[in-house]
């Protein structure tokens, strides 16, 4: 479903919500992450499950509520709202990423694989998360989101003017965990470092929905 629906420029919600098979498919995948169990499983298997978790959840919110301008349009709770079951418990998607994927994992890479259906969130992965692959993966969305996306993080005067994505504002800590200061984190995932004294300055965020036009 990732596959076909989800592209470089969002997701194909108009052509997924006209299918009725791929929609029965998306609930049906739903009701497995509802019941899963974890028990037994690795690390890295409970990460990726929570990440697919998260991502499905997400679609599903978006496709039963098509069609929207905005995932904020649907609920001005709808990130807290109980609306989820994941492993059998009731969530929301505000527990779901902070109680149990940033405590638990304590994985600043996480944060370029969620995606909230927004026009400035890191672009849906267009394929299911796995353990063998996970760090890989992380790491190259976490390169692709710092490098080559306008909407992630761009520089001028050669690096000493940076501007970034909210997401590094709103999640400062963990980044702060990993590399000591935000800079730090951009300049590790680019390659370079920074040059001394370079500002950095936050991007406003579009909630718009992150549809593909075709």
């Amino acid at each position: 479903l990732l596959q076909k629906y989800a592209t470089k420029e969002g997701v194909r919600y108009a052509a997924w919500h006209a299918d009725k098979a791929d929609r029965a498919a998306l609930d049906a995948a739903a009701e497995e992450v509802a019941k899963a169990s974890l028990s037994g499983k690795s690390r890295d298997e409970q990460l990726a499950f929570y990440l697919n978790a998260y991502n499905l959840w997400i679609l599903k919110t978006m496709l039963d509520n098509y069609p929207t301008k905005s995932i904020k349009d649907i609920s001005f709770f709808v990130f807290r709202r109980k609306s989820l079951t994941v492993a059998g418990e009731k969530t929301s998607f505000t527990k779901l990423e902070n109680d149990v994927i940033r405590k638990t994992f304590k994985e600043s890479r996480i944060h370029f694989a969620l995606n909230c259906a927004s026009v400035s969130c890191p672009p849906l992965h267009n394929r299911a998360f796995n353990a063998e692959t996970l760090d890989a993966t992380l790491t190259q969305l976490t390169k692709d989101f710092v490098t080559n996306n306008p909407l992630g993080v761009w520089s001028r005067n050669q690096g000493a003017e940076v501007h970034a994505s909210k997401i590094f504002d709103w999640y400062e800590d963990d980044f702060k965990a990993q590399s000591g200061s935000i800079l730090a984190y951009l300049g590790k995932y680019r390659g370079k470092p920074y040059p001394k004294g370079a500002t950095l300055t936050f991007l406003d965020y579009d909630w718009s929905i992150n549809e593909a036009t075709k």
